[in-house]
């Protein structure tokens, strides 16, 4: 036994130390594919900056080019100009000095030039462009600039220089004037480079132009103005000042180490504390004497590379990932297996023992459900017999009412038959014909009343039917009207011409109506308001809303919520059992209609009772 725990400790060692040797060289190989792709990602993103940078050189060369040779053979032509010549000739002549310094103002504006003069073999300028300007040229002598000297020889001439009488920075174009081949001055056109220069900007490629001296003189970055990337030798110095080339401008040196990055040369320069690496490319314009050159910051070169290197890491690293949660599941899954099939035969097991306790829980459901529906009948038979409970309470309480109802008709038919016997043997038959009409009479009452109190105690119908309030408004007042007149009560009707019909039982509505006004009445009695008012409309919505407004107390706040619960009376003992109210809300309930009590701003209460209207219903039914 412990040779065999011995063995199986061996095996797990080595499996741990082997598992160890392949993490330690999958992380060499990960750590050199990261060496190398940073590397070849680098010179990958340097060669595209490279490209992008070389396409901008191209574009700016053309540019400048393409803007200097537009003007180029301007001055040649403007030489030979009639006020020009006879000016060159004369040069003291103040008439052919206006006419020149107009003409010169008028091509100047037209081609959009900076300035056009012309000089004298010694330099002197005797008409400009700007002559009625504060920085007119008019009286200036160049002769030291370069422009002049190669042209006072015969030869068409091109300089860059910083003015040193208007201070702007121009590209001159100078011409000899020649008449008969003499030489008789220098005619000089300058251009305006600052369009071209302000298109350019300060982003990441920095576009320079610097003189055969090294000396920066147009850029989009102003800061780098006047600076030279070569070493200012006092050589550089005197051949800048002897030309007054920047006239008194600072020049300096930018702080500046050259560098190699495979083909592409690279530049450092100290810039607000910080040095910045930048692409440098450049290209000479041999005919302007001046070298265009980029300068790409590689800030976002290089973050790009690094941004390749991470994913690439992630990429592997994801890769190893994968690779090891796969070796994992393929661990695992002889194992799951082994679970799954023990969990199969556990869920079989559950199934059966589930199944069988849905069996008896569907047996306990469905006798519950029978005695349910048994005791939904028992309830249904109870509410019945509550209601018609709910009437013989309310005939109890109107008997002493009815009694004396009885009584009198009863006491007069005994006058009325005993007078009748008389008024025969008096031999007076015509008036004992009338004390029988009115015995008939008040029989007939006897027997309507007795009606509908028949009517009121026999159980309602069960199905609806199209009800005219106006006759079981009519029924109802046969019934209350011996409450009313034991209260004192005035009651009146209001309702909607013609009378409005409800879906409804007339029965079970005429014993609401009944149980409402037979309350109303309690309400009022013994006060000096006995008013009871019941009207009957139509709503906007096409119901039928009937309203029973007494001028009682009302009903409180407090107990209006539970005025229609069953058995709830505020009336005393032995005057109710607090069924109406609770007979009367189910009754219109089940009319599909609602039954509340509100309180009238004026005083009293106001119970409402909306139905369907039987109007609404017969034309949605033949639609």
């Amino acid at each position: 036994m412990m040779l065999s725990l011995s063995a199986g400790g061996g095996a797990r060692a080595f499996l741990k130390n082997r598992f160890f040797l392949i993490v330690v060289g999958l992380a060499a190989v990960v750590l050199a594919l990261i060496v190398h792709g940073s590397h070849v990602a680098g010179r990958s993103y340097m060669h595209e900056a490279s490209e992008q940078a070389g396409t901008t050189l191209r574009l700016a060369v053309s540019a400048l080019d393409g803007h200097l040779r537009r003007f180029e053979a301007l001055p040649a032509l403007i030489a030979d100009h009639d006020d020009v010549e006879a000016l060159i000739v004369d040069p003291a002549n103040p008439a052919l000095r206006a006419a020149t310094n107009l003409y010169l103002k008028d091509i100047n504006a037209l081609l959009k030039s900076s300035d056009i003069y012309v000089m004298t073999m010694d330099g002197m300028t005797i008409a400009a462009s700007n002559f009625d300007s504060d920085t007119s040229f008019v009286g200036e002598n160049f002769s030291y600039r370069p422009y002049f000297q190669e042209a006072a020889v015969g030869q068409q001439s091109r300089f860059y220089a910083l003015g040193t009488t208007s201070a702007k920075r121009g590209y001159y174009f100078s011409s000899p004037i020649e008449i008969g081949g003499t030489i008789f001055g220098v005619i000089v056109f300058k251009v305006d480079i600052d369009g071209i220069e302000a298109s350019w900007g300060d982003g990441d490629s920095r576009i320079v132009v610097s003189d055969p001296q090294g000396i920066i003189f147009m850029t989009g970055t102003p800061r780098w103005l006047y600076s030279s990337f070569l070493p200012l030798t006092p050589e550089r110095l005197a051949n800048t000042k002897a030309s007054r080339r920047y006239s008194d401008a600072v020049l300096r040196e930018l702080p500046v180490q050259g560098a190699k990055d495979g083909d592409h040369a690279m530049l450092s320069i100290s810039e607000e504390g910080a040095d910045k690496e930048f692409l440098f490319l450049s290209q000479p314009m041999p005919e302007a004497g001046w070298t265009v050159a980029v300068l790409m910051d590689t800030a976002s070169v290089r973050a790009q590379a690094q941004i390749a290197t991470i994913v690439a890491v992630l990429l592997v690293c994801l890769a190893f990932l994968g690779g090891a949660i796969l070796v994992q599941r393929r661990m695992r899954l002889a194992e799951r297996i082994k679970l799954q099939a023990e969990a199969q035969e556990n869920l079989e097991r559950r199934v059966e023992e589930r199944t069988a306790d849905l069996a008896r829980v569907n047996g306990q459901i469905k006798q519950e459900i029978a005695e349910r529906r048994l005791t939904e009948r028992r309830l249904r038979r109870t509410q019945a017999d509550l209601i018609q409970a709910g009437k013989l309470a309310g005939l109890g309480q109107m008997s002493a009412a009815l009694s004396h109802e009885f009584n009198q008709p009863l006491a007069a038919t005994k006058t009325y038959a005993d007078s009748a016997a008389l008024l025969i043997e008096r031999g007076r038959p015509g008036e004992a014909s009338d004390n029988l009409r009115r015995i008939s009479a008040l029989i007939d009452r006897m027997a309507s009343i007795s009606r509908h109190l028949r009517n009121f105690a026999r159980k309602p119908e069960e199905k609806l039917s199209v009800v005219s309030f106006d006759d079981v408004m009519r029924d109802t007042l046969e019934i209350v009207d011996a409450r009313l007149r034991a209260a004192d009560a005035a009651l009146r009707v209001e309702m909607d011409t013609p009378p409005p019909v409800v879906l409804a039982g007339a029965v079970r509505l005429q014993q609401v109506l009944v149980n409402i006004i037979t309350n109303a009445a309690d309400a009022i009695e013994g006060l000096e308001d006995r008013r009871i008012i019941v009207s009957a409309g139509r709503s906007d919505d096409g119901r039928v809303v009937i309203t029973v407004r007494d001028h009682g107390p009302g009903v409180p706040a407090a107990i209006r919520e539970r005025i229609f619960d069953p058995f709830y009376t505020t009336k005393g003992v032995g005057k109710g059992l607090g069924l109406g109210l609770s007979i009367s809300y189910n009754i219109v309930k089940d009319f599909g209609g609602s039954l509340s009590v509100t309180d009238h701003p004026e005083g009293g209460a106001v119970f409402a009772i909306e139905l369907t209207s039987a109007d609404a219903a017969i034309g949605r039914a033949a639609e």
